[in-house]
């Protein structure tokens, strides 16, 4: 069910849609409703495929459905206004596959891809798609054809688990097979030591990407809800661990705060674009950011955290 105050779909009611490319449609729709809708009254959508009407323009360029949509008057660009690449880079590592309610944080993941991919296709932008867990699974390249998005929603869909996380093979990659600049964004819990996501982004930044990162989190692992005392398993390194959540809850906080901040803090060296986001976060939102964060790309690094 959706929030009363937003109709905003509920993760969970989003989840149990079965088709992936369905929920994607289902989070454009509230996207579209939620433009006029508290907290974004005045909200301003600017496409890479469009730009404001200006006097002198020709109105036969006038995009009415966009017009009926935001209540701004937009026109076409041409096509040599118009070059954005995009690669998605979704993180399928065995930590993604925890979830504390009724699905994972891969699902979210994916589901994620699946409307940054829907949203920018539909506005004309190439768009392609890399999974990975401790190495490049599978890579698409950016494209803007008739069932390429299909293609993409096929693969997010049906995705193996993987192994450990390793940031580093997956974005030395990327670096390697991404020559022209284009637009990155990756898809990951991050749980795993900064200092060669810091190496591997500066490259990436260097060679002239936008990069953007959406560190997707359990509300369990952020806020740590356990209550009784318990073994918990390392789904990466098998390893199993009895603790007692009363006695490590300050010094997991702690440590869990420290992280995210030297995450923030490696981003924000590498101009990238930072999100905390909780899968208990309905989706709309995280897509208002992306696209505020777009339109505002010169702006400082930002770090979103919603409870």
């Amino acid at each position: 069910m959706s929030d009363s105050k937003t109709n905003y779909i509920d993760p969970a009611a989003l989840m149990r849609i079965k088709s992936l490319e369905l929920r994607a449609r289902v989070v454009m729709e509230g996207f579209w409703k939620g433009i006029h809708k508290s907290p974004y009254h005045g909200f301003s959508v600017e496409f890479s495929e469009y730009r404001q009407y200006t006097k002198g323009d020709d109105p036969r360029f006038i995009d009415w459905k966009v017009v009926a949509r935001s209540d701004r008057v937009y026109i076409k660009k041409f096509e040599d206004e118009t070059n954005l690449r995009c690669c998605l880079m979704v993180d399928q590592s065995k930590s993604m596959s925890y979830g504390s309610g009724e699905f994972s944080k891969a699902e979210y993941a994916s589901t994620l891809a699946a409307t940054l991919a829907h949203f920018m296709m539909g506005q004309g932008d190439a768009v392609g798609l890399t999974t990975f867990d401790d190495k490049v699974d599978q890579h698409i390249p950016p494209r803007n054809r008739p069932g390429h998005l299909r293609r993409m929603m096929l693969q997010l869909s049906n995705a193996e688990k993987g192994t450990g996380t390793d940031l580093a093979a997956p974005l030395k990659r990327i670096f390697e097979i991404i020559r022209k600049r284009s637009l990155l964004v990756l898809i990951s819990d991050l749980l795993a030591p900064t200092e060669m996501l810091e190496k591997h982004l500066g490259y990436l930044a260097a060679a002239g990407h936008d990069l953007v990162v959406f560190q997707t989190l359990d509300p369990a692992e952020i806020d740590f809800t356990f209550s009784k005392a318990t073994h918990f398993r390392d789904s990466e390194s098998g390893k199993d661990l009895y603790i007692d959540p009363d006695a490590a809850r300050a010094g997991y906080q702690k440590n869990l705060n420290a992280h995210l901040d030297s995450i923030h803090q490696v981003c924000e060296r590498n101009r990238a674009e930072h999100y905390v986001v909780r899968t208990d976060q309905p989706m709309e939102l995280a897509l208002f950011d992306f696209v505020q964060g777009r339109r505002k790309s010169t702006a400082p690094i930002r770090a979103i955290n919603r409870g």
